[in-house]
C-alpha cells in the first residue's frame, strides 16, 4: 500500500461487498475484484465499508474481515485503501479504527452519527476526534452525506428558543436535523484532529463544497466529490478527486473525463459527463441504489456481487435487462460481433 503521507486524489471506487445468495460475505471474489478495478477500470484507490459496501448493515466482525481482505488482496496492486469506520457507537467506531491501523490500511473515514445526532460542529468534532485518536498514524477523512445522516440542514425552529423539537417527552427529545455544514466543520479542524486529511463530500450543495475549497487552499486537503453524475461541476469548483459507486464499472470512462479536464479540453470533458449522466439518469428513473449497483457490477464485470442484505431487496430482472440495454447503447459494454450505432454512444 502507498505511504499514508501520500495525498489521496483521482478516482476512488466505493467498493461493493460481494455476498452469496444466502446473505454471507463472499470473500473469495475480492482478489478478482481488485484485479478488475486496476486492469479494466484504471482505478487504484478504494473506499471500503461505506454506503455502497453496506457497511452499516454488517456486524463489526464482518467489517473487520472485509477490511482485512481488501488490504490483503490490494497489497502491491492498489495505491490506497481507505476504510470507513463510522458507527452509531463510539466504541465500535474506535475498535474499527484501531483495527484498520493494525492491518495496514492507508486511511480511515467516519460518517456522522445519525440516530442520536451531533447538533453542532463542536459536538461532531468531539466525536470524530475520539475516533481519530484510536488510529493516530492514519490519515482521517470526514464522510459528509447529509441526505442519509440528516447532519447538515437547519433544525426546525424550536419553541421559545429551546434547542429541541419535542416529538418525544422533553427528557428524551433530540434535534430532528443538525446544522453542521462541511464548510463550517473544516474551519480549524486540524487543531483538534491533527491527522485530518480531507473530506468525502456526498451532497449536491455546491455552495458548501465551493467554500470548503475556497477557504482551505493553504491546508492541501483532499476534497473528494461524492456525487458521480455531477463530478465535472465538482472539478470546476476545485475537487481533488472523487469517491463513488459508479467508478466500479464506469471508472475507465470517468478517467477519460478527468484526463480531458486536465488538458483543458472542456468540450470533451462535458461530453463524457453528459454521457455518464445519460446512464445514471436512466437508472435513477428505474429505481437506483445499492441493490441495483450490485446487479450492474455483476453484469459489467462478470464477478458475482450477489444480493444485498435486508432490508434492501434484490434488483429485479427487469431492471437488469433495461440497464444492460442502456449500457450497450452507450458503448459501456462490449459484445463480440455486435456493433450498436446508437447516436447516444460516447465518443
Amino acid at each position: 500500500m502507498a505511504s499514508p503521507k501520500k495525498k489521496l486524489h483521482g478516482l476512488v471506487a466505493a467498493t461493493i461487498t460481494p455476498m452469496t445468495e444466502n446473505g454471507e460475505i463472499n470473500f473469495s471474489v475480492i482478489g478478482q475484484y481488485v484485479d478488475y478495478l486496476v486492469r479494466e477500470q484504471g482505478v487504484k484507490n478504494i473506499f471500503v465499508n461505506g454506503t455502497t459496501g453496506e457497511g452499516l448493515s454488517l456486524s463489526v466482525s464482518e467489517r473487520r474481515q472485509v477490511a482485512e481482505e481488501w488490504v490483503t488482496q490490494g497489497r502491491n496492486k492498489l495505491d490506497q485503501v481507505v476504510i470507513h469506520v463510522g458507527a452509531l457507537s463510539l466504541k465500535e467506531s474506535q475498535e474499527l479504527a484501531q483495527h484498520a491501523a493494525e492491518i495496514g490500511a492507508d486511511g480511515i473515514a467516519v460518517i456522522a452519527p445519525f440516530f442520536l445526532k451531533p447538533w453542532n460542529k463542536d459536538v461532531l468534532i468531539n466525536f470524530l476526534k475520539e475516533v481519530a485518536a484510536s488510529a493516530p498514524a492514519l490519515p482521517f477523512y470526514y464522510y459528509h452525506i447529509p441526505a442519509l445522516t440528516g447532519v447538515k440542514n437547519p433544525r426546525p425552529k424550536a419553541p421559545q428558543g429551546q434547542d429541541c423539537v419535542y416529538l418525544l417527552p422533553p427528557a428524551l427529545s433530540v434535534p430532528l436535523q443538525s446544522q453542521v455544514r462541511a464548510e463550517e466543520l473544516l474551519d480549524g479542524i486540524q487543531d483538534k484532529i491533527p491527522t485530518f486529511q480531507g473530506l468525502k463530500f456526498s451532497d449536491t450543495d455546491l455552495l458548501d463544497f465551493g467554500q470548503c475549497v475556497d477557504q482551505n487552499h493553504q491546508r492541501q486537503f483532499s476534497l473528494l466529490f461524492g456525487v458521480d453524475e455531477q463530478l465535472l461541476s465538482g472539478l470546476v469548483m476545485g475537487a481533488t478527486g472523487a469517491v463513488g459507486s459508479t467508478y466500479n464499472y464506469l471508472g475507465k470512462k470517468t478517467n477519460e473525463m478527468l484526463e480531458a479536464f486536465e488538458r483543458k479540453d472542456f468540450s470533451s470533458a462535458l461530453n463524457y459527463q453528459f454521457c455518464i449522466q445519460r446512464f445514471i439518469n436512466f437508472v435513477v428513473k428505474l429505481g437506483f441504489g445499492v441493490s441495483q449497483t450490485k446487479a450492474i457490477m455483476t453484469l459489467v464485470s462478470g464477478i458475482p456481487m450477489g444480493p444485498p442484505r435486508l432490508p434492501l431487496q434484490k434488483a429485479t430482472r427487469e431492471f437488469t435487462d433495461n440497464a444492460e440495454a442502456k449500457l450497450k447503447s452507450l458503448d459501456f459494454l462490449s459484445f463480440t460481433g455486435v456493433k450498436d450505432g446508437n447516436l447516444e454512444a460516447c465518443s
